[in-house]
């Protein structure tokens, strides 16, 4: 049985051509893509044959529902969905050949990465290319699935989105974009447009998600890895050891400065330039 999906189509490209999916961050929706995907349709429109562009949406964000019970799987003893990602990267792939086509370059971005990933485990034959921004393959440890879990509950139980407005307030370190007056207006508006049990679905599904650190020494497909210099969770010191990994692929790292977790907002046309690299070379 698979999950809802909500498609976002910002070109409609050559049914020959391997199309860019790209898969959002938590927590908000596919909107932190909108720029980047116009700068990257930009920079191909001089294509004879230009590809698809497409983000998918996360059940349980923006307008997308939040899965059932029996969509979602069981509930772990820890309060995590252990069933629940695996489900979700089925219904993407059922989604990308809805949408016509057999195969993508899958660009996800934090939570996003961790989908693309779970892609990649599960139906590798769908994935010509792979873009990670901001993220990473291992699973959360305990104290970060409690924590995961705890504002699930919190969402829940008062109705609210408050425990991950933390996301649109700007902190010591931060970028000059994240800082300013419009970045936290726009990301607070994104937030307070998400449902608390859409929230609270996707806290629970990213906390019972395997580890995905094996699946980097499986990828043969043009790949690449974009970090942001002031990212506190994904630094680029973080993120450059997975190309030891990455041994069957060529993968291009790119360092966006003056950005941190959410570089596809913040620098849009450093990450859209390194996403159209993947592109050409799938």
């Amino acid at each position: 049985m698979t999950m809802t999906i909500l498609r976002t189509t910002y070109r409609q490209g050559d049914p020959d051509v391997v199309p860019v999916v790209l898969v959002h961050a938590f927590p908000v929706d596919h909107r932190v893509w909108d720029t980047c995907a116009e700068r990257l349709c930009a920079l191909s429109n001089d294509d004879s044959k230009p590809f698809g562009v497409m983000a998918l949406e996360m059940p349980g964000a923006g307008e997308c529902p939040v899965p059932s019970a029996e969509e979602n799987g069981p509930m772990a003893a820890d309060g995590t969905y252990p069933e629940a990602m695996d489900r979700m990267a089925e219904s993407f792939v059922a989604e990308l050949k809805a949408a016509g086509y057999s195969k993508a370059v899958w660009a996800g971005i934090s939570m996003g990465g961790y989908l693309t990933l779970a892609v990649h485990r599960l139906h590798p034959e769908v994935v010509a290319g792979v873009v990670l921004c901001d993220t990473k393959s291992g699973d959360d440890n305990a104290a970060t699935k409690a924590n995961r879990v705890s504002i699930a509950e919190e969402c829940v139980h008062n109705n609210t989105v408050a425990p991950v407005m933390h996301f649109a307030e700007p902190q010591p370190g931060d970028s000059a974009l994240k800082r300013s007056e419009g970045f936290v207006s726009l990301f607070t508006r994104w937030i307070n447009e998400q449902h608390p049990q859409g929230v609270a679905w996707r806290e629970r599904m990213a906390a019972g998600r395997p580890d995905e650190t094996p699946q980097l020494a499986k990828i043969t497909v043009p790949a690449g890895l974009v970090s942001g210099t002031l990212d506190p969770s994904s630094p680029p010191e973080r993120m450059r050891p997975m190309i030891d990994q990455m041994t069957q692929t060529e993968c291009a790292f790119t360092e966006v400065p003056d950005a941190g977790h959410f570089t596809c907002v913040e620098q849009p046309d450093i990450v859209a330039k390194a996403i159209l690299g993947v592109q050409r070379r799938a």
